[in-house]
């Protein structure tokens, strides 16, 4: 049996070619880890939380109208009639149609549990349930830009059939200008304090790698008197409303690379 040299000695060297090739390999791969390494773990992060305060523009509210019949049709006309009126009105004070929004519309059967007066059989059951009415029940948003109106509405709508009124808010209309202004500043804020540090420290800032930003959701408290007699609880007092303020608060991370 014969043996070509030149394939074997072909082979061989291309055999120890392929080893030579992985173990320069993996030495540079090992290198480029531990420098990708290193420059991780040389790193700063700093945060700062900017607040920005401003007045409502804005108010939401909502007026639900529950009507009860004996008939589908008649707690429907009686509910139109009075949402209508609603509708109506708060438009004459002013507010646009954009700004009206019907929310909930339902119609639910109304039933009543009776006492049985007798019963023949060996077992009684202790009463029956019987059907004895209709409620229909509308709900409507209204956003009202007119603050000082805010009062004349709600007593308005109560006049005008509103049987129950709440959810009401002070907000802003465009509250991602108050966020960018908050965000401008707390960006500042937290590059100066970066600044800072690294004098401390004796280092020198590179780069930002890595940013973060986290809000505050502004939350509404409203404070407002009722008015009894508008809900038809007699009083006669007017409705007092005070806005306040609503803040609006971001907080950034900013990750530097340092040397």
């Amino acid at each position: 049996m014969k043996f070509d040299l030149n394939f074997f000695t072909t082979t061989k060297g291309l055999f120890v070619f392929l080893v030579l090739l992985s173990a320069s390999s993996i030495i540079w791969l090992g290198i480029d880890m531990n420098n990708r390494l290193s420059e991780s773990e040389n790193i700063i992060t700093v945060s700062a939380t900017s607040e920005v305060y401003a007045k409502p523009d804005l108010a939401l509210t909502v007026f639900s109208v529950l009507s009860e019949a004996k008939t589908v049709a008649e707690a429907l006309q009686d509910n139109t009639a009075k949402m209508n009126d609603i509708i109506a009105f708060v438009k004459n004070q002013g507010v646009e149609e954009k700004d009206i929004k019907t929310t909930n519309f339902s119609v639910y059967p109304r039933y009543e549990w009776y006492e049985l007066q007798s019963c023949s059989s060996s077992y009684c059951p202790s009463g029956e349930r019987t059907l004895v009415g209709y409620e229909v029940s509308q709900s409507l948003q209204v956003k009202i830009r007119d603050l000082a109106k805010v009062g004349d509405i709600i007593e308005g709508a109560a006049e005008a059939g509103a049987n129950q009124i709440g959810e009401l808010q002070f907000t802003i209309d465009n509250e991602d200008l108050l966020k960018d202004e908050a965000r401008g500043k707390a960006i500042k804020e937290a590059k100066a304090k970066a600044g800072a540090l690294a004098d401390q420290l004796g280092i020198r800032l590179v780069k930002i790698t890595h940013f973060s930003e986290s809000g505050e959701t502004p939350t509404y408290y409203p404070s407002y008197a009722k008015a009894p007699e508008a809900l038809g609880m007699g009083g006669g007092e007017d409705v007092s409303i005070e806005t306040g303020e609503n803040k609006i608060s971001v907080t950034v991370t900013l990750t530097y690379q340092i040397r």
